[in-house]
C-alpha cells in the first residue's frame, strides 16, 4: 500500500526507484499501482518523473 500524503509518497517512490527498480513502469506494474495516479498526486506537490534520472524532481 502507497503512502497518501504526497510528501511521503514522494520519498517512498524515489527510494524504490533508487534501489529496486529500472523505471516508473516497472515498479508500477510489479506494485499493481496506478501510474498515472501516481504522478497526478506528485504534480500537486509540483515534482515530476524524470526517467533519464528514474526519480521525481
Amino acid at each position: 500500500m502507497l503512502p497518501k500524503d504526497p510528501a511521503m509518497l514522494l520519498s517512498f517512490l524515489n527510494l524504490k526507484l533508487r534501489d529496486f527498480y529500472p523505471s516508473l513502469d516497472a515498479l508500477c506494474e510489479d506494485m499493481d499501482v496506478d501510474e498515472k495516479a501516481v504522478i497526478a498526486a506528485l504534480e500537486t506537490i509540483d515534482y515530476h518523473y524524470d526517467s533519464d534520472k528514474n526519480q521525481f524532481v
